[in-house]
């Protein structure tokens, strides 16, 4: 029976470790190794709460006592405590929510995980392809067809051309969520640094910033995040 054991987390780690793979080649928040330890603790968690306490039942038998277990209760605290570990992978960063999709990838590696434990390879592995498959195809369709907020810091000494930058922004389809602008004085003159919180296509974005720029004599980018 132990070898048993073993090959269930063996398998719930090498699945976990697929998706972690995929999280980490896109630089994500979690990787590897957190979705291989998540899917393994799952795996162990799910095992311990079927065979972990025979022992407890048989020795209540013997001295005839009616003592029962429920087997699901370990399993179900470990979707909870997910949860913890998700809510590390989330940050709200101006006015943007990034690491969902990370979070809840680690909330199906962790059920991916328990269904090894379980011994249902199969729907397992089902389940794995399907997540690679889901973040790989949105991945395809975001970066060909969605949209991302950047921030865009430049500065110029002309006023005037910081208005021609955010018009020809809105030109371009580019929406700009906010923006901010303060004056530096300095010994040879003013300039103006202008931070700008705008909503862009994703494809060829840092190309179309660039050219905008370029268009404008004296206007120099500090900083695209």
């Amino acid at each position: 029976m132990t070898t048993e054991f073993i090959l269930r987390l063996f398998v719930a780690s090498i699945l976990g470790a697929a998706i972690g793979l995929e999280r980490g080649y896109r630089a994500k928040e979690a990787g590897f190794r957190t979705h291989f330890l998540v899917a393994l603790g799952s795996a162990l968690f799910m095992i311990v709460s079927q065979f972990g306490f025979e022992q407890i039942l048989v020795q209540s038998r013997d001295a005839g006592l009616n003592v029962r277990l429920d087997p699901s209760r370990i399993a179900a605290q470990v979707v909870s405590g997910i949860g913890f570990i998700g809510a590390g992978t989330i940050i709200f960063q101006r006015h943007v929510v990034r690491g969902l999709t990370t979070a809840a990838g680690l909330w199906v590696t962790s059920a991916i995980g328990m269904t090894c434990g379980a011994g249902l390879y199969l729907l397992a592995i089902a389940t794995t392809v399907l997540v690679l498959i889901c973040l790989e195809t949105l991945n395809y369709f975001f970066q060909k067809f969605g949209t991302r907020n950047i921030n865009i810091t430049f500065s110029s000494p002309s006023i005037d051309d910081v208005r021609r930058v955010l018009d020809r922004m809105r030109k371009d389809d580019m929406t700009i969520d906010s923006y901010n602008m303060r004056e530096q004085v300095e010994a040879d003159g003013s300039t103006y640094l202008v931070t700008v919180e705008v909503n862009v296509k994703r494809n060829r974005y840092e190309s179309r910033v660039l050219g905008i720029m370029e268009e404008l004599d004296g206007v120099r980018i500090e900083s695209i995040e």
